[in-house]
């Protein structure tokens, strides 16, 4: 697949989109629509048997939902993944880790994105004050036990699929 003509059709602080107009290998044209998104980390905050769950309100799904801490660098910069996880957890959490490791990576929607993700699993926590984004500022925390978190699932309380999927890298690391 090749690409003819790109035209940016929206930016903001957070994203961009574009349309690329493509000539497929049999030479027929077609339209992609490109959402083009910094590449973020996620962090799996584990003590012994509890995970550190953050809760915020999605706009887009009109709802507040568990995940992970995870996030991008501001103003679409791309940084260095093991310092974004740390900060990702010290700003929405407080927690700093001791060790961390890398789980993997994930494609966010590779359908419609060139989003990409690291996760990271992080131990040895010290507790500190958290250093929150203006657009997190009604972000909750918790410690979850596992089980508790499976059953979350279940339920549909979490269903955001980063954290999801990053939880199932978790346990084939600890297989």
């Amino acid at each position: 697949m090749q690409t003819i003509d790109t035209r940016q059709v929206y930016e903001n602080a957070w994203m961009r989109v574009r349309e690329d107009k493509i000539q497929r290998q049999d030479g027929s044209e077609g339209v992609y629509g490109v959402v083009d998104k910094p590449d973020y980390a996620l962090i799996i905050p584990l003590d012994g048997d509890r995970l550190h769950m953050v809760e915020q309100f999605r706009y887009p799904l009109g709802l507040r939902r568990w995940e992970f801490p995870q996030g991008t660098a501001p103003g679409m910069a791309q940084s260095d993944p093991l310092e974004l996880a740390a900060r990702e957890l010290r700003e929405e959490t407080g927690l700093r880790a001791g060790r961390v490791a890398e789980l993997g990576l994930l494609d966010v929607a590779p359908g419609i994105s060139s989003q990409r993700g690291r996760v990271y699993l992080a131990t040895d926590l010290t507790e500190g004050p958290h250093e929150r984004e203006h657009e997190e500022q009604d972000m909750r925390t918790a410690w979850i036990l596992r089980s508790e978190f499976e059953q979350m699932i279940q339920r549909r309380e979490v269903t955001d699929s980063q954290s999801i999927a990053a939880y199932a890298m978790l346990l084939m690391h600890e297989r």
